[in-house]
């Protein structure tokens, strides 16, 4: 029956009821009831919210997508790192270290949005450990013998060469799992939670809007290998998220009272990026066919080719299970996990940015502080699985998974969640996640430029709340905004010129000042705190309003970041859990309920 709201032409949560805020009101755990989208984001309506669940089918189309969206970085990490732990020339071994790479992130995508901060955010690897692993690696001790740069003398069934880069790997599985225990600490001990008492838009906003900013050199990389089909892909997104959004398909359904039937879906909308990357695969495919791209590999437009790795498909086993400890017993020296400290510091701060943003783009109210150090925490327990699995690499939340959320309007954990176990089925078939690393460069970088400028448009999107009529907050956000910028660019160009005589140092100094968000959001964070201004000035007051959704706080926050199982509701319901930075705070009795217990008390 519907409700009194949709008689008086609106919907549940009191938005027009067009066709474009029509919710599906299927809920994940939680009571059963959905999370409210926050008084701010009225014109972002979205397909399905946090708590929704969308049919089965559409979860496995969507979640698709969503995987397709992390591939290109994901399988990217593994194959930059190659040269280094010298497999350059062993392809099965790239082929393994992909498979357990997919498996691991799948895990942890689970683990994040069952229990971590509960959003729909995908977890992968992170190029935050790549550049101190790489400097790690460049030590004289850990560089590559030469012959295993010559293809003729490489023979990967060798033991001596398994061991070359197999004691490489470990190496790089001790830093990163000894570097995990210190972010599970910074989360689960509420350390991360208390210093959001004193993060506003004004640090939010630089933090954001530079983890695309940051990026547009690897997406202009990816592109430029053909600018033609990076154009088509992005000009395929752009037409179906865009023009076609509004226009609905009749597909065929079934359900046990209407039977066989049509229904009408906005598909263009739902998915956009998965159309786009699919036809600009398939027409790649059939160009690649008729060579119509060269086969020079120094040539323009080959690296746009679909059978640069068709070999392996053919030579990697179908099925495979990762296990932790698979290349053998982890390592440990200093160097190397100080460096990756840094980018667990920078991984944390980019994360804390994704969650807000997600938060906006997917209508759910602003995490709470609970549930920020949950996530945090449970990334570091990623870390650790990615350390302990053998992936050459960490985890961390995907901005381009967040930047897919604002494309398709679809906010639902549940298609996360499916995204997460189909990572987990590929990790395992390796012929199939051969087959998806045959995506062409130019597709992949299409796909980024598009969802890395929703990235940086959602941090600029924070200041709303500040008053930018004023000149401190125009001073703070430009200068956080520049030097964030310009100091990165620098020390890549020069990387010698921190050299303090402390290896380690010098590596922890080096990733922070190249981590764009690092610079960007600390600046913001120093300035916004320490330059006189009043809260309306600096939009603490309005961001606030938002957090609060007009006094419904406690059950819009419960509704999104309660834990599932009912853990907090029906069992672990004592009120040791307010001692907890990590767990859920019990929600206060409203006022109709305590006049009730006075009432009956007497």
């Amino acid at each position: 029956m519907s409700s009194e709201k949709e008689l008086n032409g609106l919907d549940n949560y009191g938005y027009p009821n067009d066709d474009e805020s029509v919710h599906h009101a299927s809920t994940l755990g939680n009571g059963g009831e959905s999370c409210h989208p926050s008084p701010v984001d009225k014109t972002n309506k979205m397909l399905y919210l946090v708590t929704d669940t969308p049919p089965w089918y559409l979860c496995i189309l969507l979640g698709t997508q969503h995987y397709l969206t992390a591939l290109g970085s994901i399988v990217a990490i593994p194959l930059l790192l190659s040269r280094e732990i010298c497999i350059q020339h062993d392809y099965i071994t790239q082929s393994q270290l992909i498979s357990t790479i997919f498996f691991v992130s799948g895990l942890c995508t689970l683990l994040q949005v069952l229990f971590g901060v509960r959003l729909p955010i995908i977890q992968g690897g992170t190029f935050a450990f790549l550049s101190p692993t790489l400097s790690m690696l460049s030590l004289p001790s850990y560089k590559c013998p030469a012959w295993t740069s010559n293809r003729t003398l490489v023979n990967v069934s060798d033991p001596i060469f398994i061991e070359v880069w197999q004691t490489r790997l470990r190496e790089i599985q001790g830093a990163i799992m000894v570097a995990a225990c210190f972010q599970i600490f910074v989360g689960f001990s509420g350390l991360i939670g208390y210093l959001m008492r004193y993060t506003g838009p004004l640090t939010i906003a630089p933090t954001i809007s530079l983890i695309g900013l940051s990026l547009f050199d690897t997406a202009g990389n990816d592109a430029g290998a053909h600018w033609g089909i990076a154009g088509m892909t992005i000009g395929f997104i752009v037409i179906f998220s865009q023009y076609l959004r509004n226009v609905s398909v009749p597909l065929p359904a079934f359900s046990r009272s209407k039977k066989c039937h049509f229904s009408w879906l906005n598909i263009f909308q739902m998915f956009p990026v998965l159309f786009g990357i699919v036809i600009s695969w398939v027409i790649s495919f059939i160009l690649t066919y008729f060579n119509v791209f060269p086969d020079d590999p120094n040539a323009y437009g080959y690296y746009a080719r679909t059978d640069l790795k068709s070999h392996v498909i053919g030579r990697v086993e179908w099925f495979r299970f990762p296990y932790p400890g698979q290349w053998g017993l982890p390592t440990v020296s200093l160097a190397g996990t100080f460096g990756i400290l840094a980018g667990v510091v920078s991984s944390m701060i980019e994360s804390v940015g994704d969650y807000h943003a997600c938060a906006r783009l997917c209508g759910a109210p602003l995490p709470p502080r609970e549930a920020i150090n949950r996530g945090i925490g449970i990334e570091g327990i990623g870390c650790l699985l990615a350390g302990a699995w053998g992936t050459g690499n960490g985890t961390t939340s995907y901005s381009e998974n967040v930047g897919a959320l604002g494309i398709t309007k679809v906010g639902s954990r549940m298609v996360i969640l499916t995204s997460g176990l189909l990572m987990i089925c590929v990790g395992m078939l390796v012929k199939i996640g051969a087959v998806f690393s045959t995506i062409p460069q130019p597709v992949i970088g299409g796909m980024l430029m598009v969802t890395f400028g929703i990235i940086t448009a959602v941090g600029i999107s924070n200041l709303q709340f500040v008053d930018m009529n004023s000149s401190r907050n125009i001073f703070i956000f430009g200068f956080s905004m520049f030097v964030g910028m310009v100091i990165p660019n620098w020390m890549n160009k020069h990387p010698e010129s921190v050299e303090t005589g402390v290896l380690p140092l010098d590596q922890v100094i080096r990733v922070l000042l190249t981590t764009s968000m690092f610079v960007g959001g600390f600046l913001g964070f120093f300035l916004d705190n320490t330059i006189p201004g009043t809260e309306k000035e600096r939009g603490l007051i309005t961001w606030r309003q938002s957090i609060t959704d007009e006094g419904d706080n406690d059950k819009t926050e419960t509704d999104c970041y309660g834990l599932p199982f009912g853990i907090g509701t029906r069992c672990c319901t004592g009120s040791w859990r307010r001692y907890l930075p990590f767990c859920p705070k019990p929600a206060a009795p409203d006022k109709e309920e305590m006049d009730i217990h006075q009432e009956t008390s007497f």
